[in-house]
């Protein structure tokens, strides 16, 4: 009886879960070097050497959590409550309070517990979406979630800009609120259909499993590159920094506005050619803003909701094209998507660690005047990088993976 309702129950709760915890992803690296230089005076090398370390230090739990979630699967519902009461400790901490004693240690703890919550609730939700997708099909399960996910995100980034008074205050409170709620009317039982699919070794000799992670690792770094410069990119290039949070709404609008699309084309279409042609526009948007300076409001907008559209491909149709795959092989979903993070979190990683570096080190100083070189700076790493980064991905797609999916499909 239990088991039947559960599988009629409808996506919006599952939604709303994934909604949440998205509001802790991209919003985190957009928001934290700037809010933790400003705040505390933290330098730029400093912060990106400490979240470069911590993100290492966070390589190896992914694949674990993923393990261990499918172990211990009859307790995925204390679990998962544990956990999102942990989450909402960590943001509080990290923007709510502030530091009692050496703010790096404190902000080294707090992204620790972040970190790991955020980890082990993505793995549940891409998990569980996987078991929903084999019955009520993987693209739905994913416009569903990716829908939540950007209204999550997009609530995430403006919060801080429009709250009255101490904005990142406000916003680390309403999560902290909404953490908690979320913790008490999150489905109950969760948990995957598949049962362990063994070794890590043995996960990962699959080479459409390795294929699939590294095309996943090439397409975030660009999405991870710019979240990370985007409050600089707005502020110091086009000097507009009291429009940086309507930049990001009109960016994750059009991600969310354009997945109903996506979804509809990758209907009639070979999703891989759809999702190539998505990350062709996004590049599209990388090269126009690398031509925008002080003032170029009107076409940054623009280049918003290309960029966003671009984005609205890549969230809907890459992690179902990966379900689906997890699906067929009947693999074990919390470990596959223990390695799907990460993968993403190695983009993270390297955005802060190497690209908050080399801005500081071109000159980059957080409210000071700015050279052209350290400008010329901000506007390759924000924008030229990535649209090589994003091209290599697509190569990766349409002669890597691609005909590896399409050979397994006329088996």
């Amino acid at each position: 009886m239990n088991q039947s309702a559960r599988q009629r129950s409808p996506l919006f709760g599952y939604a709303t879960f994934a909604g949440l915890v998205a509001a802790v992803g991209i919003p985190l690296y957009i928001h934290l070097p700037a809010f933790l230089a400003q705040r505390y005076g933290i330098a730029l090398d400093t912060l990106g050497a400490l979240l470069l370390l911590l993100r290492l230090l966070d390589f190896a739990q992914d694949p674990a959590l993923g393990w261990a979630l499918a172990r211990y699967a009859r307790h995925r519902a204390a679990i998962t409550f544990t956990t999102l009461i942990i989450l909402g400790v960590g943001v509080l901490g990290l923007f709510g309070l502030t530091a009692p004693f050496s703010p790096i240690v404190w902000v080294a703890c707090f992204l620790i517990l972040t970190f790991t919550a955020y980890s082990l609730l993505s793995i549940v939700i891409y998990s569980e979406g996987v078991e929903r997708g084999a019955r009520e099909g993987h693209v739905r399960v994913a416009i569903w979630r990716e829908a939540a996910t950007l209204l999550g995100i997009t609530a995430a980034c403006i919060l801080p800009f429009v709250l009255p008074g101490d904005g990142y205050l406000g916003f680390a409170v309403i999560f902290a609120a909404a953490a908690i709620l979320v913790a008490f009317i999150v489905p109950r039982g969760l948990k995957p259909v598949y049962s362990p699919a063994g070794t890590i070794r043995g996960f990962l000799s699959d080479r459409t499993t390795r294929r699939f992670l590294l095309l996943a690792f090439l397409n975030a770094t660009p999405v991870a590159i710019t979240s990370t410069l985007f409050i600089f990119f707005v502020e110091y290039r086009l000097e507009l920094p009291s429009f940086a949070g309507v930049f990001l709404l009109v960016f994750f609008v059009a991600a969310a506005v354009s997945t109903p699309v996506w979804k509809f084309v990758a209907g009639r279409v070979d999703p891989i050619k759809v999702l190539a042609t998505g990350m062709t526009i996004s590049i599209a948007g990388f090269i126009w803003a690398s031509l925008l300076g002080p003032g170029d409001g009107l076409q940054f907008a623009l280049v918003c909701i290309v960029s966003g559209a671009g984005l609205g491909a890549d969230l809907l149709l890459l992690p179902a094209l990966f379900s689906e795959q997890q699906a067929k092989r009947q693999r074990d979903a919390s470990l596959a998507f223990g390695f799907w993070n990460f993968a993403g979190k190695a983009t993270l990683a390297i955005s802060a660690g190497i690209v908050l570096p080399l801005l500081e080190w071109s000159g980059f100083e957080v409210g000071a005047a700015l050279e052209p070189s350290a400008l010329a700076m901000l506007g390759l790493l924000y924008a030229v990088v990535p649209s090589i980064l994003k091209a290599i991905a697509i190569v990766v797609l349409l002669f890597v993976l691609g005909p590896i999916l399409e050979e397994k499909t006329s088996q």
